[in-house]
Protein backbone atom coordinates (compact mmCIF):
# COMPACT_ATOMS: atom_id res chain seq x y z
CA UNK A 1 0.00 0.00 0.00
CA UNK A 2 1.22 3.46 -0.84
CA UNK A 3 1.19 6.43 1.44
CA UNK A 4 0.53 9.77 -0.20
CA UNK A 5 1.36 13.31 0.78
CA UNK A 6 1.02 16.74 -0.84
CA UNK A 7 3.46 19.59 -0.44
CA UNK A 8 3.67 23.05 -1.95
CA UNK A 9 6.38 24.13 -4.35
CA UNK A 10 7.18 27.05 -6.67
CA UNK A 11 5.45 25.00 -9.41
CA UNK A 12 2.30 24.47 -7.36
CA UNK A 13 1.22 21.44 -5.36
CA UNK A 14 3.36 18.31 -5.67
CA UNK A 15 1.75 14.97 -4.91
CA UNK A 16 4.08 12.34 -3.48
CA UNK A 17 3.66 8.61 -2.98
CA UNK A 18 5.89 6.21 -1.08
CA UNK A 19 5.96 2.54 -0.20
CA UNK A 20 7.25 3.35 3.28
CA UNK A 21 10.95 3.24 2.47
CA UNK A 22 11.23 4.83 -0.99
CA UNK A 23 9.49 7.40 -3.15
CA UNK A 24 7.25 5.71 -5.74
CA UNK A 25 5.67 8.81 -7.25
CA UNK A 26 5.94 12.58 -7.54
CA UNK A 27 3.40 14.34 -9.74
CA UNK A 28 2.72 17.98 -10.46
CA UNK A 29 -0.85 19.17 -10.07
CA UNK A 30 -2.83 18.19 -13.18
CA UNK A 31 0.01 16.14 -14.65
CA UNK A 32 -0.83 13.69 -17.40
CA UNK A 33 -0.78 10.11 -16.07
CA UNK A 34 -1.22 11.50 -12.54
CA UNK A 35 -1.01 8.68 -9.98
CA UNK A 36 -1.03 6.04 -12.74
CA UNK A 37 1.29 3.76 -10.76
CA UNK A 38 -0.60 3.84 -7.46
CA UNK A 39 -1.91 0.45 -6.42
CA UNK A 40 -5.14 1.48 -4.72
CA UNK A 41 -5.99 1.75 -1.04
CA UNK A 42 -3.63 4.67 -0.45
CA UNK A 43 -3.47 6.38 2.90
CA UNK A 44 -2.33 9.89 3.72
CA UNK A 45 0.39 10.24 6.34
CA UNK A 46 3.77 11.78 7.10
CA UNK A 47 6.74 9.48 6.53
CA UNK A 48 10.49 10.05 6.93
CA UNK A 49 10.93 9.61 3.16
CA UNK A 50 8.67 12.62 2.60
CA UNK A 51 10.93 14.70 4.86
CA UNK A 52 13.94 13.60 2.78
CA UNK A 53 12.17 14.53 -0.45
CA UNK A 54 11.07 17.87 0.99
CA UNK A 55 14.67 18.72 1.98
CA UNK A 56 15.94 17.69 -1.46
CA UNK A 57 13.29 19.77 -3.24
CA UNK A 58 13.84 22.80 -0.98
CA UNK A 59 17.53 22.82 -1.92
CA UNK A 60 16.74 22.18 -5.59
CA UNK A 61 14.20 25.02 -5.83
CA UNK A 62 16.62 27.33 -3.99
CA UNK A 63 19.18 26.74 -6.74
CA UNK A 64 21.49 24.82 -4.44
CA UNK A 65 22.97 21.38 -5.03
CA UNK A 66 20.38 19.11 -3.41
CA UNK A 67 22.90 16.31 -2.93
CA UNK A 68 22.16 12.62 -3.36
CA UNK A 69 18.66 11.58 -4.27
CA UNK A 70 16.42 10.09 -1.62
CA UNK A 71 15.56 6.40 -2.18
CA UNK A 72 13.47 5.99 -5.35
CA UNK A 73 11.33 3.03 -6.43
CA UNK A 74 9.50 3.95 -9.65
CA UNK A 75 7.11 1.29 -10.91
CA UNK A 76 7.12 0.35 -14.56
CA UNK A 77 8.15 -2.19 -17.16
CA UNK A 78 11.76 -3.28 -17.61
CA UNK A 79 12.03 -1.03 -20.66
CA UNK A 80 10.73 2.01 -18.78
CA UNK A 81 13.11 1.29 -15.91
CA UNK A 82 16.04 1.33 -18.38
CA UNK A 83 14.91 4.68 -19.79
CA UNK A 84 14.45 6.17 -16.31
CA UNK A 85 17.97 5.06 -15.34
CA UNK A 86 19.30 6.98 -18.34
CA UNK A 87 17.35 10.08 -17.28
CA UNK A 88 19.20 10.01 -13.96
CA UNK A 89 22.48 10.33 -15.87
CA UNK A 90 21.58 13.64 -17.54
CA UNK A 91 23.53 16.35 -15.69
CA UNK A 92 21.77 19.35 -14.19
CA UNK A 93 21.72 22.23 -16.67
CA UNK A 94 22.02 19.95 -19.69
CA UNK A 95 19.54 18.34 -22.05
CA UNK A 96 19.45 15.34 -24.34
CA UNK A 97 17.06 14.11 -27.00
CA UNK A 98 14.70 11.16 -27.23
CA UNK A 99 16.79 9.92 -30.16
CA UNK A 100 20.04 10.10 -28.17
CA UNK A 101 18.45 8.09 -25.36
CA UNK A 102 17.21 5.49 -27.87
CA UNK A 103 20.72 5.28 -29.34
CA UNK A 104 22.16 4.75 -25.85
CA UNK A 105 19.72 1.94 -25.21
CA UNK A 106 20.49 0.29 -28.56
CA UNK A 107 24.22 0.50 -27.80
CA UNK A 108 23.45 -1.42 -24.60
CA UNK A 109 21.55 -4.10 -26.50
CA UNK A 110 18.02 -2.82 -25.83
CA UNK A 111 15.80 -2.38 -28.90
CA UNK A 112 14.41 1.14 -28.78
CA UNK A 113 13.01 3.87 -30.98
CA UNK A 114 12.79 7.55 -30.13
CA UNK A 115 9.00 7.16 -29.97
CA UNK A 116 9.22 4.27 -27.49
CA UNK A 117 11.65 6.29 -25.39
CA UNK A 118 9.22 9.22 -25.53
CA UNK A 119 6.45 7.00 -24.16
CA UNK A 120 8.64 5.86 -21.29
CA UNK A 121 9.81 9.39 -20.53
CA UNK A 122 6.21 10.62 -20.56
CA UNK A 123 5.18 7.95 -18.07
CA UNK A 124 7.96 8.74 -15.60
CA UNK A 125 6.19 8.51 -12.22
CA UNK A 126 8.77 10.55 -10.28
CA UNK A 127 8.92 14.00 -11.87
CA UNK A 128 11.76 16.41 -11.13
CA UNK A 129 13.91 13.88 -9.22
CA UNK A 130 14.03 11.61 -12.27
CA UNK A 131 14.65 14.53 -14.64
CA UNK A 132 12.44 13.83 -17.64
CA UNK A 133 12.25 17.62 -18.13
CA UNK A 134 15.83 17.48 -19.48
CA UNK A 135 14.73 15.60 -22.61
CA UNK A 136 13.93 17.70 -25.69
CA UNK A 137 13.04 17.05 -29.31
CA UNK A 138 15.82 16.51 -31.84
CA UNK A 139 15.51 20.04 -33.20
CA UNK A 140 15.47 21.68 -29.78
CA UNK A 141 11.71 21.64 -29.24
CA UNK A 142 10.56 21.68 -25.61
CA UNK A 143 8.05 19.00 -26.43
CA UNK A 144 6.58 16.23 -24.39
CA UNK A 145 6.37 17.15 -20.72
CA UNK A 146 3.43 15.57 -18.89
CA UNK A 147 3.54 18.35 -16.29
CA UNK A 148 3.14 21.09 -18.91
CA UNK A 149 5.66 22.84 -21.13
CA UNK A 150 5.60 26.00 -19.01
CA UNK A 151 6.79 23.96 -16.01
CA UNK A 152 9.41 22.18 -18.10
CA UNK A 153 10.80 25.55 -19.16
CA UNK A 154 10.81 26.81 -15.55
CA UNK A 155 12.70 23.71 -14.35
CA UNK A 156 15.30 24.11 -17.10
CA UNK A 157 15.68 27.82 -16.28
CA UNK A 158 16.10 26.99 -12.59
CA UNK A 159 18.89 24.56 -13.50
CA UNK A 160 20.70 27.20 -15.55
CA UNK A 161 20.14 25.43 -18.87
CA UNK A 162 21.05 27.45 -21.97
CA UNK A 163 17.62 27.94 -23.51
CA UNK A 164 18.86 29.97 -26.50
CA UNK A 165 18.88 26.88 -28.74
CA UNK A 166 15.51 25.60 -27.54
CA UNK A 167 12.03 26.62 -28.62
CA UNK A 168 8.42 26.07 -27.68
CA UNK A 169 6.46 23.90 -30.14
CA UNK A 170 4.37 25.47 -32.85
CA UNK A 171 1.21 27.19 -31.65
CA UNK A 172 -1.10 28.70 -34.25
CA UNK A 173 1.68 28.36 -36.81
CA UNK A 174 4.19 30.26 -34.65
CA UNK A 175 7.07 28.78 -32.70
CA UNK A 176 8.97 30.87 -30.21
CA UNK A 177 12.35 30.67 -28.54
CA UNK A 178 12.16 29.22 -25.04
CA UNK A 179 14.31 32.03 -23.68
CA UNK A 180 11.78 34.72 -24.66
Amino acid sequence: MDTIFTLSSPLGPLHLAADGAALTGLWLEGQKYFAATLTGGEQTAELPIFDEVRRWLDAYFSGEDPGPLPPLAPRGSAFRQEVWKLLLEIPRGETTTYGALAESLRAGGVAASAQAVGGAVGHNPISILIPCHRVVGSGGSLTGYAGGLDKKQKLLELEGTDLSRLYMPVENGQSRKAAE
